[in-house]
């Protein structure tokens, strides 16, 4: 068993690594960092407890650790990191230049040239950024990085519909509450109502897309040449990102061929990995978020609706945003550096 941390423990994607690692077959949770404010108490006091499933007696008399080097346990090898970008830009590097490999879903530093983001099923082979990272800051430890939630939901059923090349992407999201945190959306912002804005979030759709489909050569990525353009959307579901795609290819391509190619796309073959990636619909009014964001237990994406349009194809794609596509997207990357011996 590898002994790991998770920083930031006490959040909502903190608490849904803790559901996902508590049972996990190849590591131990050993230490829980947090904010200043919860440092030296026991988990149970620090932790307002939110997941849907009881909090693990493993996990609830673990001290809660300050966010900082010194304050782990030198037996933990891996960090989980859950920070809000600004404390995991301040906290990452130096954790790993103090020798920790950190699987973060945090947004800092996702475009850094040799921070590898990565999806293990579209580009394990970004991997290969670490040793560049090493040689250029100097560090024993490592940062990874796993994209943005909306971003994963569209990603791997674009890397099933790349082989026809594509040209330009169009998606419009509607993104579940639970993706902006316990706090981040009010009742009364949210209820009978939907917000047709998310900061920032349509900028790192439009980036992270690109870099994930693009191509490692050795020492760096080169960015995918397609077009993205997102306009994402807050609507008053609690957890699944439905998004609505319009890809152009340059092949001339059909319905049939894009479903085909997004359900034979391979999964991986990692502890967390969903038995099929893709999960496909004949219908036209599917996925939806109530009846599909918790196939594979939630890391798989589902995808439907698909029609042709005049450039391409259009489709409707759907994943479980705080597990595909935030702390599973992590362990998932957690598990990928174990079997490739970055641990």
């Amino acid at each position: 068993m590898v002994d790991v941390g998770i920083l930031g423990a006490t959040g909502a994607v903190g608490q849904r690594l803790i559901q996902l690692l508590e049972p996990h077959p190849e590591f131990d949770i050993a230490t829980l960092t947090a904010s200043p404010a919860s440092a030296g108490k026991t988990y149970k006091e620090a932790a307002k407890w939110r997941a849907d499933t009881p909090m693990p007696d493993s996990v609830t008399d673990i001290e809660v650790a300050a966010t900082e080097p010194d304050a782990i346990d030198d037996d933990v090898t891996l960090l989980f990191s859950s920070l809000p970008s600004g404390v995991g830009a301040e906290v990452e590097p130096d954790l790993a230049e103090a020798g920790y490999v950190i699987s973060s879903n945090s947004s800092n530093a996702r475009m850094a040239d040799d921070v590898p983001l990565i999806i293990p099923e579209v580009n394990a082979d970004h991997l290969g950024l670490i040793d560049v990272q090493r040689d250029e800051r100097g560090w024993d430890g490592a940062l990874l990085k796993n994209p943005n939630c909306s971003t994963i939901t569209m990603v791997p059923t674009l890397a099933a519909l790349d082989q026809y090349g594509l040209d330009s992407v169009r998606v419009s999201t509607l993104q579940a509450v639970s993706g902006a945190g316990y706090s981040g959306v009010t009742s009364m912002e949210i209820i009978d109502n939907a917000i047709p804005h998310i900061g920032g979030e349509e900028q790192k759709m439009e980036s992270e897309s690109r870099k994930l489909l693009g191509e490692f050569n050795g020492a760096e990525v080169v960015l995918h040449s397609m077009d993205v353009a997102a306009s994402c959307n807050r609507i008053p579901t609690i957890d699944g990102h439905l998004e609505n795609v319009w890809a152009d290819t340059s092949d001339d391509v059909t319905p049939e061929e894009v479903s085909a190619a997004m359900s034979a796309y391979p999964s991986a073959t990692l502890p967390s990995s969903p038995e099929r990636l893709i999960h496909t619909f004949e219908e036209l009014d599917r996925p939806q978020p109530r009846l599909d964001r918790n196939r594979g237990d939630g890391m798989a994406v589902s995808a439907g609706g698909f029609r042709r349009t005049e450039g391409g194809v259009q489709y409707n794609c759907l994943a479980h945003n705080t597990i595909r596509g935030a702390a599973g997207a992590s362990v998932l990357n957690g598990e990928l550096l174990l079997e490739e011996g970055y641990l």
